[in-house]
């Protein structure tokens, strides 16, 4: 675990508190964590999530076909 020293203002401060009791937190340490992972799912993309990759991965073993036309797909599809 890190752990770091932080500088906030009254506002950031209020914020964290509000956060905390609004999720039933036992800390303020806990609500930073709480705003840091909900900033993480808004905001980066979705190949930078782990969660992801395992997704991708998963699917990369699955059964593929190939099709040398658009004809020869829409055939199988029709047909299934």
């Amino acid at each position: 675990m890190v752990q770091a020293i932080i500088d906030l203002g009254e506002k950031e401060d209020r914020i964290l508190t509000i956060v905390k009791g609004k999720y039933g937190l036992k800390n303020k340490s806990d609500a930073v964590n709480l705003v840091i992972a909900k900033f993480e799912e808004e905001l980066l993309e979705p190949h930078l999530r782990p969660e992801y990759i395992k997704k991708v991965r998963k699917i990369e073993k699955g059964k593929f076909h190939k099709f040398k036309s658009i004809d020869e797909l829409r055939n199988r599809i029709e047909n299934v």
